[in-house]
Parts: structure tokens; sequence; C-alpha cells
């Protein structure tokens, strides 16, 4: 194409651009941003989760994670590049519409919808009992509806307001991280007892079992399958791809954000990790209590769980927090394509996709009671939904590589923010999550000798084929309505070669998105009501 030919793609691109995201106020800053960044890769993952990895796969789980940080890294690399080609709160679900089309973005709206929905009633369940630490006879439900109403509250505030509560609650936890890792490296680097063993860098192959234990219920290939795992401490890094949308100056703040995640990663997590091992052998490590409350119990410092039991509640909290702020965006994104029902498209003054927040909500309430009712059913449920995690990630890296195919060939402008490495890294990311699925099974068919027990292996063979018929029986129910908003466009807006579909340009005050980025149809408004936007002709 011709350089005249790309800038009027450029800027039909805008112009589809700026109807999505009418109505967001560009409220967080540097600050907001940096510590949303920070934030996200640090979780019950790393606080809680970490402990029974820890014991069944000795000091190799280090490599583990750095292993999967560095796929993270490329993902993340990916991700910068497609926010700054078209910055969108629709992220993901907009630019699977532009690149492969209606269906392929449906998809993946409701998968991503789906993980943060399952993960937000594990989450407000756990909050319920790391409550009781301190209060036992605290009922459950109570907590559920106290957690709930705040982050619910904070929310529907504005975007300032989402950004202030992560900013602290990431504060606190990175604040928790760098405590340990400072009192950490100096029990380290003197060799101080600690528990009756003396810490230092010979505790990696004089551990039980060696550096990499062999004696686990997976032998040796203990430390790889468990990276199906590390997948999911990592999970909600690609949150800053949502938040781009409401930021100040995101071409300034996404790529510092991106190039500090693999320091962030190699700090807090593999760093963390590194000194937990020199510390204590891994067998001292008890799956359900957090190693950095067995490490500072055993230096005497008990109280020292009580301020992890802290950081583990504001963590499920900033969970909570980011699960209904992003949920909100994609069901507006789905709910402009007809996607999705016709109130997930409300907004509230203060440019908060509200309806969609409070859908999400309600199914956190009517989960949770699930949840307490039956537990191992909705152990199935929630791996399931860990699934959406590996899926968002393709679409990812899918659409980084349909957008290089394009750029590369003078079909759209380039992203001033490439990733490097490409085709190969996203390659290379895209086998891995292929791999983790893998893992996923074979890991759940040898943990235990009932079948439904066997959850990783059930969730792949069942629950994800499960899955994707009741999504494809939802296409089928959406379908008609999204042929008719888009006027049967339906595919991606983009061939090798050029625009698949010739924009329509109407002579109006203003202009309204039918089926968001990924096509072209626009018709008419009728002119702008003073008061709250609600889009209720819609």
């Amino acid at each position: 194409m011709s350089q005249a030919e790309i800038s009027t793609s450029s800027d039909f691109i805008e112009e589809s651009e700026d109807a999505e995201q009418e109505g967001y106020k560009k409220t967080l800053g540097r600050r907001q941003v940096q510590m949303i960044a920070i934030g996200g890769a640090i979780g019950t993952g790393l606080f809680l989760g970490s402990a029974s990895r820890l014991h069944d796969n000795g000091p190799a789980l280090v490599l583990s994670y750095a292993f999967v940080g560095l796929i993270a890294y490329f993902l993340m690399r990916s991700l910068g590049e497609l926010v700054l080609y078209r910055t969108t709160s629709g992220a993901f679900v907009s630019w699977m519409r532009e690149f492969f089309g209606e269906k392929a973005a449906y998809y993946t709206g409701w998968m991503y919808w789906t993980n943060w929905a399952l993960t937000g009633i594990a989450e407000l369940s756990a909050v319920g009992l790391y409550v009781q630490y301190w209060w036992p006879q605290m009922p459950t439900w109570a907590t559920v509806l106290i957690a709930l109403a705040v982050v619910l509250v904070v929310n529907l505030l504005s975007a300032k307001a989402f950004g202030e509560f992560e900013f602290w609650a990431s504060v606190l936890k990175v604040t928790a991280i760098v405590v340990f890792l400072a009192v950490g490296l100096v029990v380290v680097v003197m060799s101080l007892d600690v528990g009756g063993h003396r810490a230092g860098i010979q505790n990696l192959w004089s551990n039980p079992g060696g550096f990499w234990p062999t004696d686990g219920a997976f032998g040796w290939a203990g430390p790889i399958l468990v990276m199906s795992g590390v997948v999911f401490a990592y999970a909600a890094i690609e949150m800053v791809g949502i938040a781009a949308g409401e930021m100040e100056d995101p071409k300034r703040e996404v790529p510092k954000a991106v190039n500090a995640v693999i320091v962030r990663i190699a700090v807090f997590y593999c760093g963390a990790l590194f000194l937990l091992v020199c510390i204590l052998p891994t067998s001292e490590f008890t799956p359900g209590i957090s190693p950095f409350v067995t490490v500072f119990g055993r230096m005497g410092m008990p109280w020292m769980a009580s301020v992890i039991q802290a950081v583990l509640i504001v963590a499920a909290m900033s969970s909570l927090n980011s699960g209904l702020y992003t949920t909100g965006r994609v069901l507006r994104s789905l709910g402009i394509a007809k996607q999705a029902p016709g109130f997930t498209l409300k907004m509230s003054t203060s440019g908060v996709p509200w309806a969609g927040i409070v859908m999400t909500a309600v199914v956190y309430v009517f989960g949770s009671v699930l949840n307490a009712l039956s537990p191992d059913a909705f152990e199935i449920a929630l791996e399931a939904a860990a699934i959406a995690v590996l899926f968002t990630w393709g679409t990812i890296f899918v659409c980084q590589l349909r957008l290089r195919r394009l750029s590369d060939r003078g079909v759209v402008p380039a992203s001033p923010f490439r990733a490097p490495g490409t085709p190969w890294t996203s390659y290379l990311g895209l086998a891995f999550l292929v791999f983790v699925v893998i893992g996923m099974a074979i890991s759940g068919w040898q943990a235990s000798p009932y079948f439904w027990h066997k959850t990783g292996f059930v969730v792949v063979a069942i629950g994800l084929p499960a899955l994707l018929v009741i999504f494809e029986v939802g296409w089928l129910i959406v379908k008609p309505r999204v042929v008719e908003a888009t006027g049967g466009q339906m595919l991606g807006r983009w061939t090798d070669d050029g625009p698949r579909y010739a924009p329509v340009r109407e002579a109006a005050p203003k202009t309204e998105l039918i089926a968001a980025v990924g096509t072209a149809r626009v018709k008419p408004q009728k002119p702008k009501r003073t008061g709250p936007t609600d889009e209720k002709e819609k």
C-alpha cells in the first residue's frame, strides 16, 4: 500500500477507536500505572501457592519460575506492541475482532470474563478464610459481602479510584517482599542458623533430594510439569493492556511498565524463591502455609504470620478489584458488538461501565454460595477457568503475529513499540502454552488414583470441551444480532493486501460504532443528550 493509503487506514482506525472509547476518562497517572504493573505480578501465587511447589519440586522450582517469567516477558512485549498500535479498553477482545473477526472476539471476551468471574469467587472465599485467622467466629458469608462491597464501591466511583486502591495494595505487597528480600539476604550472606538449619547457597544442592528431586509424585519431570501451575502465578500481568485505555499517557507509560516486567519477575519471584531455598530445606515448607510465614517463624518472629496474613487479604482484595475492573470493560466491548446483553453498555458520568461491573459482582455472590456448598466441584470449575488465562495469552501472541505481518506488508501502520525477536518469541510462547495444557493433563492424571480427583486431566479432557460447547451455543444465540449489526461483515478487517471491507462514512454530527473495531460500518447517532451516558438506544 502507498503511504497515503496507510495514512487513510490509520485515520479510520483512530475514528473507530474513538467510538469504542467514548465515555471513558483517561485518569490513570504514572504513579498508579507503575504500581499496577508491579503489583499485578505479585499475589497469592507467590505468598501462598509457592509452598506446595517448593515442597514437591525442591530448589529447581526457581528455574521453573525463571523460564515461565521469560515467556511472560515475551507476552508483555507482544502486548506492548499491540497497545501502542491501538490503545483501547477492549484490549485483546478488540484486537481479535480487528484481525480475526467477530467470533474470535466473542470467544476471547467470554473466556476472559469466565476466568475472572470464577477466580473472583475463589478470592472472595479465600478472604473469608483469611479473616477467620483473627476472628474465627466471623461468618464467611458476612466477610464475602463486606469484601465485595468495598471493591464494588471502589470500582463504581471511577477508574482513578480503582487505580488508587491498586496503588496502595501494590505498595503493601511490594513492601512485604522487599522486607523479606533484605532480611533473607542478610541471613544467607551471614550463614545464620534458622530453626536448626544453617542458611547458605549450599542448601541448593544439600537439599533433601538434591537440587532437582526425582522422588516426588512426578519423578524427574516434576519441575517441568509444575510450570503449568506457575503460569497462573503470573496471571493478571496482561491487565495493563486493558488499563491502557484509561491511562493519561499510554505511549509513555506502557513501554516503561512492559520493559520493567522482567526485572520485577527476576527480583520479586525468582529472588524471593532463591532466598527461601537457601534459608531452609524445601521439605520444611508445608502446603497451605505461606513459606514466608514458615521462615519468619523459624527465625523467632511469629508475629510476621499476622503481617503475611494481612498481605494475603490485600492480595485477594486486589485480585477482586482487578476482576471487576477488567470484566466491566470487556463486557462493554462485547456489548458494543451485540455479543453481550445490551445493559452492559451503560456507563456513569465518571466514565465507569457500571452495569457490567455489577453483573460480575452478582455472579461473585452466587458463586461464593455455590463454592461453600460444593468446594470439590468448584475446584474443577476453577481449574477450567484457568484454561482461559492460557487462551487470553494465546490471543495476545496471535494478534501480535498478525499485526506484525500486516505492518511488514504495509497494510497497517507499524506500532512504535515493536516486540524484539518476532516471530520466534511469539511462536515459542504459543508452543509453551500448548505444553502447559498437556502438562495439566499429565500431572492431573498422576495426581490421584480416583478419576474425579484427577482435576487437571478432568479439566482438559472434559471441562474444556464442555466449556467450548457452552460458548458455541451462546454464539449461535447472538450470531443473528451480530450479523444484523455488522451488515454481515463478520471477518477480520484486513486481508494480506489491504482492507477487507470498504469503510462506510455517512455525514452526521456524531457516529456510533456498531460492531466495534473489527468492522467498518457506522451509522448516524441520535443527538447527544445531557446527563449520564447510558446508550439505551443500543
